[in-house]
């Protein structure tokens, strides 16, 4: 099976979830760090809808610009959601993992155990 992280190694979530998903017998891992390497606007889309969560569910509040830049307010559309998080990758939360039984925000880790 094939595994997709987009992981920043500062996180510790980020990090148990790699090495969840690096010790799984069968799963060839690939490793984006989505800080240096951010998914474009199209990738995210894709990851939230098949996560079955909205963008606003996918933004990263703490540690990051998103309340200055009015994506906690209400009135904060998925469209812009998205648009700045394709700008400022730190507004992704984290880790987000794709295989081919589905996507997972990994919040807590053992949430990837639900797709591999």
């Amino acid at each position: 099976m094939k595994a997709t992280i987009w992981h920043n190694p500062k996180c510790g979530t980020s990090r148990k979830t790699l090495a969840l998903l690096e010790e799984a017998p069968g799963v060839d891992v690939t490793v984006v760090e989505y800080l240096k390497h951010p998914p474009s606007r199209a990738k995210l889309e894709q990851l939230y809808r098949d996560a079955g969560i909205s963008p606003r569910e996918g933004l990263r509040t703490r540690g990051s610009p998103a309340e200055e830049l009015g994506l906690t307010d209400d009135s904060a559309t998925a469209e812009k959601i998205l648009d700045a998080m394709a700008t400022e990758p730190i507004l992704i939360e984290r880790p987000l993992v794709e295989t081919d039984k589905g996507v997972r925000l990994c919040r807590p880790q053992d949430r990837v155990q639900e797709i591999i």
